[in-house]
């Protein structure tokens, strides 16, 4: 069991991904705390998860608004409560926002969607830090996305969110280094989730003629299963990954399993981050 002991908090939990990873923690012997804003779907989804703890590990379900700080406060009271502390946070909760040109989108649901997927993660961050400080040891693992790494013309909120969320992350990891506290950013790959369908559903005329024909081959062939970030998930919530932090890691294409071999290298190299590139890195002898 990977995860023996570990007492989790995972955001966006009640289905996709977020539901994913908590299976996965489950499985390998930690306690979660799931949280959605729905309660429907989240209480379905406590009930799967509780078929899959191991020993004396507990599930909770706490409907909460990552971006209402009143949410997030009462999230993290109960699950130290409940739980007798935290150990780990994933920060899945995400949305896509309006699609179209940024002249054309209603303002007001561009806003909300920076609002869950930047200022949602800062939130909870806020709210375990004070934990993970005192104890001197924490996981929090963000959730990258296409968006943080290439432009996503007609999806603005999505993309310009998820990049501010890695250099969050970034930050993050030098406010508390040496404090026994890590903290990375994950992709983890093109999966088929609801935030696909509703590309679908939102046509090329919303999304633009490239994106939306990318979207149906990802639909066609399957996308990136679950399993591959879920894993990364576990990996980065254990203590395989001590000493690993201020990454954003490919669940996809980086040789993650294989990253403690090379922490030291790590640790003074921009690798895994997001930095600005200069007419020398491409061969260009100008500029």
């Amino acid at each position: 069991m990977k995860l023996a002991g570990k007492r989790a908090l995972i955001t966006g939990s009640s289905q996709g991904f977020g539901l994913a990873v908590a299976r996965a923690f489950a499985s390998e012997g930690a306690s979660v705390v799931l949280c959605a804003r729905d309660p429907a779907p989240l209480e379905r989804a406590r009930a799967e998860v509780a078929g899959l703890v191991v020993g004396d590990a507990r599930v909770l379900a706490v409907p909460a608004d990552v971006a209402n700080p009143d949410d997030v406060r009462r999230v993290v009271d109960r699950a130290l409560s409940e739980l007798g502390g935290l150990d780990v946070l994933v920060s899945n909760a995400g949305v896509y926002g309006p699609k179209g040109p940024i002249e054309e989108v209603d303002w007001d649901d561009w806003t909300r969607a920076v609002a869950t997927n930047l200022l949602g993660t800062v939130l909870v961050c806020r709210a375990v830090l004070p934990r993970f400080k005192g104890q001197r040891h924490g996981k929090i693992i963000l959730l990258s996305g296409g968006g943080a790494t290439k432009p996503l013309p007609f999806l603005s909120a999505y993309a310009a969110s998820k990049a501010a969320v890695v250099r969050f992350g970034e930050t993050l990891a030098e406010e508390v280094r040496g404090l026994g506290i890590d903290v990375n950013a994950v992709a983890p790959g093109a999966m088929n989730t609801r935030m696909l369908d509703e590309v679908l559903e939102a046509g090329p005329e919303r999304v633009g003629d490239a994106y939306y024909r990318q979207s149906v081959k990802q639909k066609a062939e399957g996308g990136a299963g679950f399993e591959r970030g879920a894993a990364l998930c576990v990996f980065l919530a254990s203590s395989a990954s001590d000493g690993l932090t201020g990454k954003l890691i490919s669940a996809i294409w980086d040789p993650w399993s294989t990253l403690p071999e090379h922490l030291e290298e790590l640790k003074s190299s921009d690798i895994y981050t997001l930095r600005r590139i200069v007419p020398e890195d491409r061969g260009e002898g100008w500029g």
